[in-house]
């Protein structure tokens, strides 16, 4: 994560939050309970959380000796189609967060990389890489309308629900038609 100026973010930005209330004791604890915009690209090829939908978030923050620990949970509702059989999709997602964000200048510097732990910007937090990562590692890559779903005919296009049992585009070469009739159960 690269280091801002601690100006760099907007403290009335939905995903950002202020520690400000938050004394930098060890154990002081703040809840945060808030309904924000989600922001765009919240998602992958064929599911995420629509731009601008509610995300609820259900946060703690607590400081401790190097800055401070943020729990909780994300939840919004996602939008896509399904991968088999291009159906839309319209469900929900749940996930949890926890995520440390380092003191400005504390020995969390000298002692971690540079993306291995969140940083602070002064007084706030960015939440957004850290939701962002929870939710598109939570959603499936290629995510289906149920698990027994049948997708597509692969000749005709025409969902698999919607086909007889007896659907089939077999076309059999005239040289071995004669070998077809061997198969057959007589009756």
């Amino acid at each position: 994560m690269p280091k801002n100026s601690p100006n760099s973010l907007d403290p009335r930005s939905p995903l950002v939050l202020d520690t400000r209330e938050l004394p930098r004791r060890p154990g002081a604890l703040r809840t945060v309970e808030r309904v924000v915009p989600a922001p765009s690209d919240l998602g992958v090829e064929l599911i995420g959380v629509p731009e601008g939908a509610d995300l609820d978030l259900d946060l703690r923050m607590e400081s401790v000796s190097e800055g401070v620990l943020v729990s909780g949970t994300v939840s919004g509702p996602i939008r896509g189609e399904c991968g088999r059989c291009l159906r839309e999709i319209n469900d929900s997602v749940t996930v949890t967060i926890q995520e440390l964000y380092a003191y400005e200048n504390s020995t969390t510097d000298a002692t971690t990389e540079e993306d291995e732990v969140g940083r602070m910007q002064g007084d706030l937090i960015d939440l957004e890489p850290t939701s962002r990562d929870a939710v598109v590692l939570a959603l499936p890559t290629n995510p289906l309308c149920r698990q027994d779903c049948p997708g597509l005919c692969p000749d005709c296009g025409v969902h698999g629900d919607d086909l007889p049992a007896d659907h089939s585009h077999q076309q059999v070469d005239p040289r071995w038609a004669g070998l077809s009739k061997l198969t057959r159960t007589e009756e």
